[in-house]
């Protein structure tokens, strides 16, 4: 682990950091948020956030204002980058097909396999890395926007029991039923549609049976891809059908900008707060 950045911020400071990743073989960036408590040393709940399609770690670090809830709430804030990254790393010209647009999915087709393992990172190898080299506790919460709100989604409905909490700002719901998922879906995990049912929320739900973690989900009624690409009405009728705790909320004339994560975080604070 290497310090490459950090910024005092709200009493505590914003750090970035780097560290060679076994998961993916290569090099990887990830934003860490210590409160004042982590500071003194005190273990403090960790949050991870996920980012959307193009996005890096700085994304949610610098547009989202989420250092002054952090603070408040005494939660440490991890954000990894969206993929794997280098030279050796493989890659599309399309922005929403590899290098920033990795989907937290375990690839299993070439030539994506040998370094797109994003799920085992989030979900394995980051925590283990987080516990280790900071005053993080094992309480655990998962949230994120677009792809990354899927990720989340998915991530805590894989590992019942690892996370305590999850939210989503304009997850991509059924991946499996929408242009920018089946894309993906089709290069890293195959054409086999009954292997991306793992990793498609919408049918996570519809077959939990050992975990009911209460949803949060905002959803911009202005966002230019809610028709094509969301589609949060389908996990709200999974969830209905599955009887699984969902709190859809549409917010009215907004879109899938930073502006509407940033006018909504401090409630996913307060969610996460709840829980952790």
């Amino acid at each position: 682990m290497e310090r490459i950045e950090q910024h005092a911020s709200f009493g505590g400071r914003q750090e970035v950091w780097k560290h060679a990743s076994k998961t993916l073989g290569c090099e990887m960036k990830l934003a860490v948020y210590l409160p004042a408590q982590a500071l003194r040393g005190q273990k403090c709940p960790v949050l991870y956030w996920l980012s959307g399609l193009t996005c890096s770690e700085q994304n949610f670090i610098t547009k989202s204002g989420f250092q002054a809830h952090a603070a408040r709430h005494g939660f440490i804030v991890v954000a990894p980058d969206t993929s794997p990254r280098g030279e050796a790393v493989a890659n599309d010209a399309a922005y929403d097909l590899g290098q920033g647009a990795a989907f937290y999915v375990n690839a299993t087709q070439a030539p994506w396999a040998s370094h797109y393992r994003m799920q085992d990172y989030v979900a394995e190898e980051l925590p283990t890395l987080i516990e280790q080299h900071f005053a993080a506790s094992d309480a655990r919460g998962i949230f994120g926007h677009s792809m990354g709100g899927h990720g989340a989604l998915v991530t805590a409905l894989r590992h019942p029991g690892r996370y305590r909490s999850v939210s989503a700002f304009s997850p991509i719901v059924a991946p499996s039923q929408v242009p920018w998922g089946q894309k993906a879906f089709a290069a890293y995990l195959g054409l086999d549609r009954q292997v991306w049912r793992a990793w498609d929320a919408v049918e996570l739900v519809t077959a939990a049976r050992q975990e009911r973690l209460p949803l949060l989900v905002d959803q911009g009624d202005a966002d230019e891809f809610l028709a094509t690409q969301l589609q949060s009405k389908l996990l709200e009728a999974a969830c209905k059908t599955a009887g699984h705790p969902l709190t859809l909320r549409m917010q009215p004339g907004y879109d899938h900008s930073y502006y509407f994560i940033a006018t909504f975080l401090g409630d996913h604070f307060g969610h996460h707060a709840n829980a952790l």
